[in-house]
């Protein structure tokens, strides 16, 4: 089996992570391209988030060089001025004008501290389709929300997080804790969902990863397990827990356990560069705010471990178009992520020919 190139098609009827709510503090406009558009978010004088096409419609100039008047913004260019809607509302030394000059709005919607786009059809924006991450709201959980930049596919990055087998080669220091890893566990179970897949993972009297070991300051063997949740387009939930080796956590006895908590957003920038969301969030002293940032600091380290070896692959792949991977038996998850997400791009794409053809 293969698993080919991801393209520069996106699926658009559905909600991307398009910044985080400390990005658009104070007032700031936030120039953002998303699926290869070029997008402004901002937050006006209500305090309700705002994304317009990041293009005045009279010259080009970004409207994110512009000025925030209320829930407005005016490009600092010609001082043409949008409102919220991305209709210009007045044109200096201008009375009439014309109802065509505008810029496209977004259906945008803030939830959890997460900024959410829609960039496909305006009508089929349905907030209920936000994939939730109840954790992110929850008092009894605690993280550092933060953003990366990778130059690559965004697919290669779901990829990356499909793939347990990852940790013991590439995070062997930091988040895997050994080579032991890869060798020793197996998915206990692979669950095919319609929108993406879910796969668990044990690794019984294992020795605590270094990013673990940080934080609790033990050096006793654990039964520690991983479930990952995969969604469409591209967001990534993991349950991990370790519990005393022995103690039953296998059964359902989480007596003594540390669990954790970790959501991850991939928005494509372009086809071959990604916006990346996370936070990843703990259960067990929640008011010692050291551990939030030893486990943010930690999680960077690993990240900027696959970082650097995907951008290296989005290279190869660059140099050579033709080229196709070769799957091996982990790589069902992903694999099924990969067709799951094409049939649906197909489906869209072939609603909108339809679509054209009758109008």
């Amino acid at each position: 089996m293969q698993v080919g190139h991801a393209n520069a098609t996106f699926l658009r009827n559905c909600w991307y992570v398009a910044a985080w709510d400390y990005e658009l503090i104070d007032g700031k406009l936030l120039a953002r391209t998303i699926l290869d558009e070029p997008v402004l978010l901002y937050k006006g004088e209500s305090g309700k988030v705002v994304a317009l096409e990041n293009r005045c419609c009279h010259r080009a100039a970004p409207l994110s060089l512009g000025r925030l008047e209320g829930d407005d913004v005016r490009c600092m260019y010609h001082g043409l001025k949008y409102n919220p809607a991305g209709r210009c509302i007045q044109i200096p030394g201008q009375e009439t004008i014309p109802p065509r000059l505008g810029v496209r709005s977004y259906p945008v919607i803030e939830r959890d501290r997460l900024i959410w786009i829609w960039t496909g059809d305006p009508a089929a924006a349905d907030p209920a389709l936000i994939v939730d991450f109840p954790y992110l709201r929850d008092p009894a959980w605690r993280g550092v929300p933060d953003y990366l930049h990778y130059k690559a596919n965004y697919l290669l990055i779901v990829d990356n997080l499909s793939d347990f087998a990852h940790l013991a080669f590439v995070h062997t220091k930091t988040l895997g804790g050994s080579e032991e890893y890869a060798y020793t566990t197996k998915p206990v179970a692979v669950e095919r969902l319609e929108r993406g897949f879910r796969v668990k993972r044990w690794h019984m009297n294992a020795p605590p990863p270094p990013f673990h070991r940080k934080v609790v300051r033990n050096d006793d063997r654990v039964d520690r397990w991983n479930v990952g949740h995969m969604h469409i387009p591209g967001i990534f939930f993991l349950e991990s827990g370790f519990a005393p080796q022995g103690s039953g956590a296998e059964t359902g006895n989480l007596d003594g356990a540390k669990q954790y908590r970790n959501c991850q957003f991939m928005t494509p920038e372009t086809a071959s560069t990604t916006h990346f969301f996370w936070n990843y969030l703990h259960n067990f002293e929640i008011d010692n705010p050291t551990i939030a940032l030893s486990l943010r600091n930690s999680l960077v380290e690993g990240f900027m471990e696959d970082k650097h070896i995907i951008e290296e692959q989005q290279k190869v792949l660059d140099a050579d178009p033709s080229f196709r991977l070769l799957a091996i038996g982990a790589d069902a998850p992903l694999a099924h992520f990969r067709w799951t997400l094409t049939k649906l791009i197909a489906a869209e794409q072939k609603m909108a020919e339809q679509k054209t053809a009758a109008e």
